[in-house]
């Protein structure tokens, strides 16, 4: 590899082609990028020291390539991290949530890249730091909280880990009094747990050595874990195994779901020692979770044909489906995302024309009211706290352009408390920036709604560069909510939009429907509509308009990239699925089999494998132009792994017939999410910032100043 006298490469790497030759149903398939993948690749999930020297030289020659291919943009993303660092609150806390005679949060110490846990008295007064991430975090390359949950009697701590990315996480707990560990660790767990009422034992999820959450089980303080009794065991892989409990406390849940089917079993912590008592067996395509209140059950399902589902009761001492009862029918078009249930109260958070609601339910008297706001986009999200025997609900709601603000909202009086408004230490006016929800013709004659975000002032007339951010997948919609970081884009002239398109549910489930399977193009040709929208309207110009999505977003960035390559100036796939069918062709790694009803099973179905082929990115890599191109990723990922967008990039070199940027980073010390930390992730977001910057030419841009 071509490099200057300081050793930093004058051109991109190029991969060693070994070609591999797989068939499936009667179809050859030729990779000369599979070497890539690591044989070892679960022993590189735990311990990333034990990669391929030869795949580790590739993907470091593709860092120290990248590096200097953004080396005109050094400077720019140290002040554009100076920006994004300098807008969160150094000493930023959660409004603490109470339970009994304490209340629960979060808070950063300033400079702190982790939290620390700290408990206070139910109405304020001292805090006490229980745990301290930072500390928990010292000499670790990686570190990220699990989850944590207080004892019933608020005597220890559980909490949970990840030290390597790949979202193994360790279960610890800890002495409130003493503020020391016992010396249980529980490994390989999927990071959350539930405690049982006496406070000496507890329910958590083990993940497989494939990364499956795959069983249930007890662990009693003081006991071996590798001893710990099976509570349930999820033995189809097809299947993830989950544990939550019910707002009052009486019950847990355990459920075994894919990404459309669910199936639940309680445990009622009044009668211990009992076995699970299944709610309704699984049936294809149907969803149903739960919450408790006294005799029933309050089941949130998408049963008989109730496809933005529909809330039903039933009774607890005999829950099959014959046993229940409407009380929320289903309304086409309006979503129910899920609920929360109180002594006294139902709480549905919902969603009709894209926007969100809350509606509130007195259990008595089956009086409704709703809490909404007033804008053309805006976020909206519900904490259900701890407490059951309550009256206050905790929300948040966040535009584009107005940080998030926590409520304590009374149930009956109506009343809202402002508990929190997010500050943004370097300052910012709301009154600056416009959010605005326009709405794209699709080629199927559907509409997909675009949030767009920009400064007040910025000329709409095509001059201005465009951020336009999808993901459309899994049925999770993109809410217009606030983020710091894109601020940086838009006080450069930037419009930010973001493509509400079809694979998410922002439009009801239906919008999910049309954007999965055998209907999955429908998200990449939405996401271009969207964009040819923005530029047929004068919001911006193809040489000015830069696309971003990550994980299945990536998928669409890849995508789009082989569909409409003119119509970007340029692409960012975060931690990208572009080697679809490959993954879907190995049912060996974590994420395959539960991921069938997503994308389609290509190992058993020919048409399956003929439908994904048909647009999975990595297949598709053409000879002909691109935009340029940056992909990132995350050696210990285990949802997306680091090799998809190596052998993506690697094909794109080979193929392309153009010479602009496409470049790879890779983060050898982390996973899915990126750096872990809440200031070390930002030089990730300011290296894609920059990277936007630089390809519309816009690198040399100062911020406006309000």
């Amino acid at each position: 590899m071509p490099a200057d006298g300081t050793g930093a490469p004058k051109a991109p790497p190029v991969a060693a082609r070994r070609e591999t030759t797989t068939t499936h149903h009667g179809i050859v398939r030729h990779d000369d990028y599979a070497w890539l993948r690591a044989d070892n690749w679960q022993q590189v999930m735990r311990d990333p020291a034990v990669l391929d020297q030869d795949i580790r030289a590739y993907l470091e020659a593709e860092n120290a390539y990248t590096e200097t291919a953004m080396a005109d943009t050094a400077a720019l993303q140290e002040t554009l991290f100076a920006e994004m660092k300098g807008r969160i609150k150094d000493d930023d806390a959660s409004v603490p949530l109470p339970d009994g005679p304490y209340a629960y949060g979060t808070r950063f110490t300033p400079g702190s890249e982790h939290p620390a846990i700290v408990r206070t008295d139910r109405d304020g007064g001292d805090e006490r730091v229980l745990l301290d991430g930072n500390q928990l975090a010292d000499g670790l390359a990686y570190f990220r909280f699990g989850g944590f949950g207080h004892s019933p009697d608020h005597r220890r701590l559980a909490y949970s880990a990840d030290r390597s990315g790949a979202e193994f996480f360790e279960i610890r707990v800890r002495d409130v009094a003493t503020g020391e560990d016992l010396p249980d660790r529980i490994p390989n767990t999927a990071g959350g747990c539930v405690w049982e009422a006496d406070g000496t034992a507890l329910l958590y999820v083990e993940v497989d050595d494939n990364h499956r959450p795959i069983r249930v089980r007890r662990h009693v303080l003081g006991d071996d874990p590798a001893k710990d009794t099976v509570i349930f065991d999820g033995d189809d892989p097809r299947y993830f195994v989950g544990l939550e409990q019910t707002q009052s406390r009486r019950f847990v849940v355990i459920s075994s779901h894919d990404h459309e089917t669910s199936e639940l079993r309680v445990l009622d912590t009044d009668k211990p020692g009992s076995t699970p008592t299944l709610i309704a067996e699984r049936r294809p395509r149907e969803e149903y979770t739960l919450d408790h209140n006294g005799d029933r059950f309050f089941i949130l399902t998408n049963a008989d044909g109730a496809e933005d589902f529909k809330i039903v009761t039933a009774p607890i001492g005999s829950p099959g489906r014959q046993h229940w009862t409407p009380l929320i029918p289903h309304r086409p078009g309006v979503l129910i995302l899920s609920i929360a249930v109180y002594r006294d109260y139902l709480v549905r958070l919902e969603r009709e024309n894209g926007l969100p609601r809350l509606v509130v339910r007195h259990l008595e008297s089956d009086e409704e009211h709703s809490i909404a706001f007033d804008e053309e986009a805006y976020a909206l999200g519900m904490s259900a706290g701890y407490e059951f025997d309550t009256r206050t609900l905790r929300f948040t709601y966040a535009s584009m352009t107005t940080p998030t603000h926590t409520y304590d909202y009374d149930l009956a009086t109506r009343e809202r408390t402002l508990r929190k408004r997010d500050e943004v230490p370097s300052g910012h006016d709301p009154d600056d920036y416009v959010t605005r929800r326009v709405h794209a013709p699709a080629p199927d004659g559907e509409t997909v709604p675009v949030s767009l975000l920009y400064r007040r002032g910025t000329p709409l007339d095509g001059s201005a560069p465009c951020l336009l951010y999808g993901y459309g997948a899994y049925g999770i919609a993109i809410p217009a909510s606030f983020s710091t970081s894109r601020l940086s884009l838009v006080d450069r002239g930037f419009v930010y939009a973001i493509a509400h398109i079809r694979g998410g549910k922002d439009k009801g489930y239906r919008w999910y429907a049309e954007g999965r399977r055998e209907k999955k193009t429908n998200t990449f040709s939405d996401f271009i509509a969207a964009a040819e929208y923005l530029i047929q309207t004068d919001v911006t110009r193809a040489d000015r308009l830069v696309g971003w999505g990550g994980s299945a977003g990536g998928l669409l960035i890849g995508a789009v990239a082989n569909m409409a390559p003119d119509t970007f100036a340029g692409l960012i796939a975060e931690v990208p699925f572009v080697d679809t069918l490959t993954t879907m062709l190995d049912d060996t790694l974590p994420l395959t089999p539960p991921e069938w009803p997503e994308w389609g099973n290509p190992i058993a179905s020919a048409d399956d494998y003929r439908t994904i082929a048909a647009y999975a990115p990595y297949e598709n890599v053409g000879a002909h132009p691109y935009p340029a191109i940056l992909a990132l990723a995350g050696l210990s990922d285990p949802r997306v792994t680091y090799w998809e967008p190596a052998k993506w990039i690697a094909r794109l070199r080979a193929r392309k017939t153009n010479d602009r940027l496409t470049v790879l980073k890779t983060n050898m010390d982390a996973g899915h999410g990126g750096a872990s930390g809440r200031f070390a992730r930002l030089h990730e977001t300011a290296l894609a910032t920059a990277f936007a910057l630089k390809v519309v030419g816009r690198a040399e841009d100062r911020p406006a100043t309000t």
